[in-house]
């Protein structure tokens, strides 16, 4: 008789934040609007949508070809000092994330922040929250390559390791909601959880698509590293890539 494979223990879960933790996307799309409008140009949403997930130095020069007449550095933190704004006022959660994190932590699970925004919104969101949930914090000015390059995901896991040596990305579950993270996530090797919110996803076997993280529970992730569970080949990986498999979608 054969026995069934054990699966690896989930030691840790790697969340994005813009659309999955938080709703910031109206925040930022204003923001884009308001200094498209004040250089003299127009911001459509179609040109907004193609910034959902992606770098804030990609989104930069999107809005330079539109007419804003600063330099990347100045746009991005024009943009952050914006949402920054808006989230002290109100941080817009997404349903379940808080819920979630919270279960996550009563039982022990690590968490790191894996996002394309960078430090100074990152901590306002995090300081937001009723507890230090994350450990590890990754921002889009910490690493060299953006989503959809794994890297963000891969530095994640690298700094988890520090405290743990055994840690692998067999014990690691992704939480993501546009194309470019996902195959970001994917291409790490990491698990991966799509919740589709700006920008729709098609199913696809390299990741588990869930409408929501409302009612998710640890047991929901846990199950995901059994084998059989959502995790991509490196085939699937290169073609989540191309934005005609997910579409462009800020993380």
């Amino acid at each position: 008789m054969q026995s069934t494979p054990a699966h690896a223990p989930l030691k840790a879960v790697l969340w994005d934040m813009d659309g999955t933790i938080v709703d910031t996307e109206p925040y930022w799309i204003a923001a884009e609007r308001a200094l498209v409008e004040a250089h003299g140009g127009t911001w459509s949403h179609e040109q907004a949508m193609q910034l959902v997930g992606q770098s804030l130095t990609y989104s930069a020069g999107l809005l330079q070809k539109a007419g804003v007449a600063l330099g990347i550095r100045d746009i991005v933190d024009t943009l952050t000092e914006a949402v920054v704004s808006r989230v002290k006022e109100e941080v817009p959660w997404r349903p379940g994330a808080r819920e979630l994190l919270e279960e996550l932590h009563l039982a022990g699970v690590r968490c790191a922040l894996v996002t394309m925004s960078e430090g100074p919104l990152a901590r306002q969101v995090v300081a937001s929250l009723p507890r230090p949930y994350f450990e590890v914090l990754v921002t889009g000015d910490t690493v060299t390559r953006g989503k959809p390059d794994p890297e963000a995901y891969l530095t994640a896991v690298d700094l988890l390791r520090e405290r743990d040596a055994a840690l692998q990305i067999g014990n690691c579950v992704a939480l993501e909601d546009s194309g470019p993270g996902v195959a970001a996530a994917v291409a790490s090797g990491v698990a991966t959880v799509a919740i589709p919110h700006i920008v729709p996803l098609p199913e696809h076997p390299a990741y588990a698509l869930w409408n929501s993280l409302a009612g998710r529970s640890v047991a929901d992730l846990e199950e995901l590293l059994a084998p059989g569970g959502s995790r991509g080949s490196d085939g699937e990986a290169a073609a989540l890539e191309q934005p005609a498999a997910l579409g462009t979608a800020r993380g």
